[in-house]
């Protein structure tokens, strides 16, 4: 890919080089014949050749211009008295050049230009009409006109096949997401079979659950024999769950990040490149329940996020303890009371606390809150759905969020 994006920077510059070039030779040996004018040709003549052609090296960025200059020097090469070389030659690729780049009136009024005052000055030198008219003319109208279609017709086809590529792509595009809707539409409705599937299997379970408690201690076969059947049940339910869930993932999925407070590291690393210093300690001592680890975790997430927008300050504070039945969460960041009726804001090496706009009962909130009502907001009801409680305002050492989860079902 890096060999032809570079040969597709090279290409038009190679291209502009050898025209230049040609142009160059082509009026070059046509001075060399030196015929008519007043004098013969000079270092001068030779000279505006190299001219005509060192034009075509910036014929793609200014067109227009380039055509005006080879016609306005091809006036000042004839009022020269150098030797005749025609009218087409030298013009020919400028008008190819600018038609090329869809500058087609230009090129026809240059041309016309061009050979109305050569048609014009010749008669008044006294030429021949018919050779002047009859002979010549023709040859320079034919060639005009060649070098300006074949300019316009190579801006046609570009233009062609860039409408087909962009009509591929959008078909390709279409294409795409068309699979990518078969395939979302196969994968909800796999997992509403599964979730039909579990929905029966559970049910199973709950009523041979029920069989086995009330057999327990009268009827030890008929206990033995629902615990086998939930057993069975339960197994079978798990291996139908495995496969679903293979189908369900797409190959190139990316590997999720573990929600664990073993697992801060994702979350740190945001506070850490943003220019704090981060301090976690996490002293928890029995595996926690998934969704009070899962809830802590996301707290942290979002607390962490809030600090990095909106503290001014250079440390962070992570700390999550177990305390009998609950988990204690806290997120502390360095910065001090802010001056009420400012906003936040924090500049990379500031010192500078975070500043809050006071709500209207008085209390100083974080712009989550008073802004938009979804950060705190939702790290409160992650807390309360479990049972626990989450408070976030300003400490003397700065703003602290603490969450309070229990580890075991209220009562």
């Amino acid at each position: 890919m890096a060999g032809q994006s570079t040969q597709r920077k090279v290409r038009p510059w190679v291209t502009d080089l050898l025209l230049g070039a040609g142009v160059a030779v082509t009026v070059s040996i046509v001075i060399t014949a030196n015929e008519g004018g007043r004098h013969g040709p000079d270092q001068v003549a030779y000279l505006w050749a190299v001219g005509l052609g060192a034009l075509m090296l910036v014929r793609r960025r200014y067109p227009v211009v380039v055509l005006a200059v080879s016609v306005l020097g091809l006036f000042a090469y004839y009022a020269a008295g150098y030797p005749a070389i025609g009218l087409a030659v030298p013009v020919a690729a400028a008008l190819f050049s600018a038609a090329e780049h869809g500058r087609i009136a230009a090129s026809v009024a240059a041309a016309v230009l061009v050979i109305v005052v050569s048609v014009v000055f010749r008669l008044a030198e006294g030429q021949d009409f018919s050779f002047v008219v009859g002979y010549e003319l023709a040859g320079h109208v034919l060639l005009m006109g060649a070098a300006i279609a074949l300019g316009d017709s190579l801006r046609s086809r570009r233009a062609a096949q860039a409408d087909a590529r962009r009509i591929a792509e959008l078909t390709e595009a279409r294409y795409r997401h068309e699979a990518q809707a078969r395939l979302r539409d196969e994968r909800m409705a796999i997992a509403r079979d599964l979730h039909d599937s579990l929905g029966h299997t559970t049910s199973v379970i709950a009523l041979h659950a029920d069989v086995a408690r009330e057999a327990l201690g009268r009827d030890e076969t008929a206990a033995r024999s629902a615990l086998e059947l939930i057993r069975s049940t339960a197994r079978r339910s798990m291996d139908d769950l495995r496969r679903t869930v293979t189908l369900l993932r797409s190959p190139g999925d990316p590997p999720r990040t573990v929600v664990s407070l073993t697992n801060l590291d994702a979350v740190t690393r945001a506070a850490s490149a943003a220019g704090f210093d981060v301090d976690v300690r996490v002293a928890v001592d029995t595996p926690l329940p998934a969704p009070v680890e899962a809830a802590a975790f996301r707290i942290v997430q979002e607390a962490v996020t809030n600090v990095v927008r909106h503290s001014a300050g250079s440390r962070v504070q992570i700390r999550a303890e177990q305390h009998d039945d609950q988990l204690t969460v806290t997120v502390s960041d360095t910065g001090s009371d802010p001056a009420p009726g400012t906003e936040p804001t924090r500049d990379a090496g500031s010192t500078r606390p975070p500043t809050y706009p006071e709500a209207a009962d008085g209390r100083v909130e974080p712009p989550a809150v008073v802004r938009s009502g979804h950060g705190i907001a939702g790290m409160r009801e992650r807390a309360e759905s479990l049972g626990g409680t989450l408070t976030a305002g300003h400490r003397q050492t700065g703003f602290e969020v603490r969450a309070v989860l229990p580890l075991r079902e209220p009562t």
